[in-house]
């Protein structure tokens, strides 16, 4: 909270009081979505999560044609049905966008931040909560992967991997450059399957990561493999794990 007793994210922090509004829809949804990041930063949530936030919320206000303080539970359902039946979304995709704008309207309607009483000064209304559990995707399993979706067989591994490691020799021995990148792509592989990373745990691995194991002396410099952006917890910093060389 600042000094002046305003909470990160209010309104009188976005609208200067009695200076009309030139374009008011558009200054004040912009004015809201600044709020909302700046709240959304005072939690420590990342930038590349507040981006995504923000980048739904802005697709779903696209669709509703509708600001804010406009938007029903109705242009959720018609959104929710576009992103299902022709945009093809997954399950857990749906509920994490449904997730976006649920929080977006929380924020809007706490009193703490005011937006509902600037709404009603400029527009006559204010913005209501618009996803409910009645009308939005539920999280009934933790196991939500499409049932097509299978893990590879050793065989297929050994393959895909064989097939890396072929790819660097064919274009070494054609005489290009890219073999190093083609080199790269094959290690990189086989340490993300060998220590059980996720994508991003990987694109973030740094050859400072390897170290010392006292209990596995054979394997030198590269004993153990710090992890230093795991998955992180709701509204924390990525997680640090390390994973032993067996």
């Amino acid at each position: 909270m600042g000094g002046d007793g305003l909470v990160p994210g209010s309104a009188r922090l976005h609208l200067i009081d009695g200076l009309p509004l030139l374009r008011p829809d558009e200054q004040v949804f912009e004015a809201m979505i600044k709020g909302w990041r700046n709240q959304q930063l005072a939690r420590n949530l990342s930038p590349g999560y507040i981006n995504d936030q923000e980048r739904t919320v802005r697709a779903f206000t696209r669709h509703a044609d509708a600001m804010p303080w406009q938007s029903t539970p109705q242009h959720v359902d018609e959104w929710s049905a576009d992103l299902r039946a022709v945009h093809g979304c997954v399950r857990s995709t749906l509920r994490n966008y449904q997730g976006s704008v649920r929080q977006f309207c929380d924020f809007l309607t706490n009193p703490a931040y005011g937006w509902g009483e600037e709404c009603l000064r400029h527009f006559g209304t204010h913005p209501v909560q618009v996803v409910y559990d009645w009308n939005a995707a539920t999280h009934a399993d933790e196991a939500e992967g499409e049932p097509e979706r299978r893990a590879f067989t050793r065989p297929e591994l050994e393959a895909f991997f064989d097939h890396a490691d072929e790819e660097v020799l064919r274009v070494r021995g054609k005489g290009r450059k890219g073999w190093l990148p083609a080199f790269r792509d094959a290690a990189l592989f086989k340490v993300a399957y060998a220590y059980g990373l996720r994508r991003n745990e990987t694109r973030m691995l740094d050859l400072t990561d390897f170290g010392r194991n006292p209990e596995g002396r054979e394997f030198g410099e590269y004993g153990t493999l710090l992890v230093r952006y795991g998955k992180a917890k709701k509204d924390s910093p990525p997680k640090r794990r390390s994973v032993l060389t067996v």
